[in-house]
């Protein structure tokens, strides 16, 4: 590859019951590890998401429930998901909005709290295809390899397709960084406090939401404002990430105690 590694790169997919993060939870997983040297390690499994795998979902991935009834929990093979992503990178198709914080938050969910995540770079090829092409996982397969995607949707074809279009990416794009800090620094497109991006920092460096009414206002002055939105979003449906540093905002505003009460938003 026209990169320099100076550590593994770990790309992956994720197919989940759905696209809630702090809700929904992984159905399928795939890792493909290469090393500096360019020697791969491959780990793909199917995991019970101890929910059931809603029909819109299974249309998408082809998981049904009957599928996954013996095959483990996260918490079973978690320990080995995080040896191998473990001092490495991470990279993958529109992993830095919904793969990397959907693992992050299973990891959270079922009590591994030493996986940190923020210990690696995020190289979202995605983000490299939109910022030059503008398409999705299977044109930028066909574009990059002349190669139709043959089981789209299934996690090890989406990973390993992924893994062809960003060598690709770094043959055709000559003035791409060739270090995986700079192409994650590249693949980014708003500076993240959280996983999922609820929270982005602005050109001051402070917190502001990204998402809903308040978009774009600091966390802190809404916070001040209208301390009901707190307790709004701690008992809705938003990752387990995003809460802990809503409330680790709060907590250093010194304004620790819940606001009683479910105001509607």
């Amino acid at each position: 590859m026209n990169i320099k590694l100076t550590r593994p790169i770990v790309f992956f997919d994720i197919e989940a019951t759905g696209l809630t993060i702090g809700k929904d939870h992984i159905v399928e997983i795939s890792l493909i590890k290469i090393f500096p040297d360019e020697h791969r390690e491959i780990y793909t499994q199917r995991i019970n998401p101890g929910m059931h795998i809603p029909e819109e979902a299974t249309a998408i991935h082809g998981i049904t429930d009957a599928d996954v009834a013996d095959k483990p929990l996260f918490k079973d093979v978690a320990r080995k998901i995080a040896d191998m992503i473990q001092g490495s990178d991470l990279g993958g198709f529109n992993s830095n909005r919904f793969d990397i914080p959907m693992l992050a938050d299973e990891f959270m969910a079922n009590g591994f709290d030493d996986v940190d995540l923020r210990k690696s770079s995020f190289v979202d090829v995605q983000n490299i295809f939109h910022k030059k092409e503008q398409r999705t996982l299977t044109a930028a397969y066909k574009f990059y390899c002349d190669k139709d995607l043959v089981d789209a949707h299934g996690a090890l074809a989406d990973t390993a397709a992924t893994v062809d279009v960003f060598v690709a990416q770094l043959d055709r794009y000559g003035d791409l960084p060739k270090d995986v800090k700079g192409l994650a620094d590249f693949s980014t497109m708003t500076r993240n406090v959280d996983y999922a991006g609820r929270f982005v920092y602005d050109e001051r460096g402070v917190e502001v939401f990204n998402f809903g009414k308040h978009k774009g206002k600091p966390v802190e002055m809404v916070l001040r404002n209208e301390p009901g939105y707190y307790d709004w979003m701690m008992q809705s449906d938003f990752s387990r990430d995003t809460k802990r540093i809503l409330t680790a905002i709060r907590v250093r505003m010194g304004n620790i105690r819940p606001q009683q009460g479910t105001p509607r938003y």
